[in-house]
């Protein structure tokens, strides 16, 4: 829980008697690797702490084809926010690749916080836009840099990643192929 609290007031500080009230409502989870934390066709209600362990968050085509959108690393919010926002089902699926452990808690009962601990609203508010600009970035990576380029940021963003994912992954992620991917890395030698 410690981790957690760091985390909330390094983004904006939260008052003593909103911790109390916050901490209550997270329990510990488990997720195995492989396992999903949330799946595509679901609604979500419940959102988590990556205390432990690495996530995806990718999409699935039709035919099956696998996207790779994020890579959740430890002490980060997980969670389908759309979902939880619209309370339709999720257009996304988040996995472990690592046994994971995580502190998750219900969406609502944190909404139902929200009246009377506004320091809480300001926290979820500022945790939102962090992640709109990061999706922002994240899009105008794919567009407008290299390859090489996009490889370049995911190293310096997820440094210990590529000793612990496998390789397909983090080609997905860039939007290159496996091959693309090598050529890349033995350029870089």
């Amino acid at each position: 829980m410690n981790d957690l609290y760091k985390y909330f007031n390094a983004i904006s500080p939260i008052q003593e008697d909103t911790w109390d009230a916050v901490k209550n409502i997270f329990s510990e989870y488990s997720l195995k690797k492989g396992e999903y934390f949330i799946e595509a066709g679901k609604v979500t209600k419940v959102f988590g702490f990556l205390k432990n362990g690495v996530i995806r968050a990718f999409y699935r085509n039709k035919d099956g084809v696998e996207y790779n959108k994020h890579f959740f690393i430890n002490n980060t919010m997980v969670g389908g926010y759309s979902s939880l926002v619209s309370n339709l089902p999720n257009s996304i699926n988040q996995q472990a690749l690592t046994d994971c452990e995580l502190l998750v808690g219900n969406y609502q009962s944190i909404l139902d916080l929200l009246d009377k601990h506004q320091d809480l609203e300001r926290l979820l508010r500022k945790i939102a836009e962090g992640y709109f600009v990061d999706k922002e970035k994240r899009e105008v990576e794919i567009v407008l840099l290299e390859a090489n380029q996009r490889y370049a940021i995911f190293q310096e963003e997820y440094p210990q990643l590529e000793q612990i994912i496998p390789q397909y992954h983090i080609a997905s992620y860039l939007g290159i192929t496996p091959t693309q991917l090598s050529r890349i890395r033995s350029q870089k030698k």
